[in-house]
C-alpha cells in the first residue's frame, strides 16, 4: 500500500491557456491583415461561375438558333437549368435571366445575389448571340 502512495506524478511539459490564447489572437490579427488584400481575388472566383454558366447559356440559344430560326426569352425551352442559389440551400452566387431575345439577337443576365465586397454594388454579366462577355457592373 505504501508503494502506491509513493508514486509521485510527472508534470508534463505543455503550453498555459495564457500563451494558447496570445497565439490565437496573434492568429487572428494576421488574419484581419491579409483579408482585404484577398477579397478582389474572392470577388474574381466567384464571377467565374457567372462567366461559365453564360457561355453554356449562349450555346443552348445557339442549338435552339440552329432548331427554331430564332432565340427564346425562357430558359425552361431552350433547357438551362439554373444552379441553387446559395439563398434556396445551393452553392451558386448569381441569378440567370434572358433579358432580350428576337430572332437574330439574344442579351442574357447573370446577376449576383450577394454583395461580395460589402459596397452596396451587386456584380452584373451579360452575353449576347456573338458570345460578347462583359461585365456591365463591377462588384
Amino acid at each position: 500500500m505504501k508503494k502506491l502512495q509513493t508514486i509521485r506524478l510527472k508534470k508534463l511539459p505543455a503550453f498555459n491557456l495564457q500563451e494558447l490564447l496570445v497565439v490565437l489572437v496573434i492568429i487572428g490579427i494576421l488574419i484581419l491583415i491579409a483579408l482585404p488584400n484577398l477579397m478582389p481575388m474572392i470577388s474574381k472566383a466567384k464571377s467565374i461561375e457567372a462567366q461559365s454558366q453564360l457561355t453554356s447559356l449562349h450555346g443552348l440559344q445557339r442549338t435552339h438558333f440552329y432548331m427554331h430560326s430564332k432565340y427564346s426569352t425562357d430558359l425552361n425551352t431552350i433547357d438551362f437549368i439554373a444552379p441553387k442559389t446559395v439563398k434556396e440551400g445551393g452553392r451558386a452566387n448569381y441569378m440567370y435571366e434572358v433579358v432580350e431575345a428576337t430572332n437574330t439577337t439574344f442579351k442574357a443576365r447573370a446577376t449576383s445575389i450577394t454583395d461580395f465586397n460589402g459596397d452596396g454594388k451587386f456584380n452584373v454579366w451579360e452575353i449576347d448571340q456573338d458570345q460578347n462577355l462583359k461585365e456591365v457592373a463591377k462588384d
